[in-house]
Parts: C-alpha cells; structure tokens; sequence
C-alpha cells in the first residue's frame, strides 16, 4: 500500500482520536508521529519530515487552516500531502479547507475503510510526485552537463 518507510503525522489535539487513528493505520506500512496542536504540528514536520499529515482543523494555538497555509506557502514542504481530518462539514469550512491548499479531506467520525483508501492514495499520489521530481531533476542536470560540453 504505502512505500516502505512513509511517514504519517496525526496532529489533532483530542488523544482518543489520535489513538484511534493510529489504531487504524497499524494496517499501513508506515511511521506515525503525534502532534498536539498547531504549533507542535509545525516542529513535528521539522523534525519527522512526513510525506502525509492527517490534520485536524479546531486545534490549539494554531487552526489546521492556519498550519496548512504555512506548509503550502513554503517551498520545503509545500509537497507534503495534507488530508484535513475535521467535525466541520459545512461548505464553508470544506471551501476555507481548499483555499488553505489541503489535498483532501475527511469528516469525523472517521470511517476506517474511507481513512485507510485516502492514506493508500495519498501516499502513492506522493510517490509519483516525488519520482517526477527526480526525473526533472535528473533531465535538468543532463541537460546543464551537454551544455557545459559545447551541445546544443
């Protein structure tokens, strides 16, 4: 399902949901990180350096609105995928969600067999994201070598 070594964080200030959501993704190839609130769920990135982030959108200090711009708008993590996990589900908040650049979202209660299938896409979305990067990269770097040779 998940490539070998993924790393998911769970920010959402409410233990029981953090528990269950880690309960779910015992099924998942995976590491798993906790974040207590939105502040916490920024040093959490620094430090673990997740390819997912399950965020909850009513969190202390900062929203999941909030955090999911900061990580959007910066370059260094702008490619972690983000799924807002959230209570919320009127069209306003799932508009505010969008505009905040979340990946996708998924209302509470949680549904395990919706939470597990968005994890699995997510995560291949990210691999695929992450390949093509290479590639550009590897293209970009062959392209400067022939030109640093006299190539056209």
């Amino acid at each position: 399902m998940a490539s070998p070594n993924s790393k998911i964080l769970i920010a959402d200030d409410n233990q029981a949901n953090c528990e269950l959501i880690e309960a779910y993704l015992a099924e998942v190839d995976c590491d798993t990180e906790i974040a207590v609130d939105g502040q916490d769920t920024l040093s959490k990135v620094a430090s673990f350096q997740p390819d997912l982030i399950l965020l909850d959108v009513m969190m202390p200090k900062l929203s999941g609105f909030e955090v999911c711009e900061q990580l959007k708008a910066d370059p260094e993590t702008r490619r972690i995928m983000i799924l807002m996990v959230t209570a919320l589900n009127e069209l306003g908040d799932i508009e505010r969600a969008v505009a905040a650049g979340t990946d996708d979202f998924l209302s509470k209660p949680v549904n395990k067999i919706e939470l597990l299938k968005r994890v699995e896409n997510m995560l291949r979305l990210k691999d695929v994201h992450d390949e093509n990067e290479r590639l550009r990269r590897y293209i970009q770097e062959m392209d400067e070598d022939r030109r640093s040779r006299g190539g056209n």
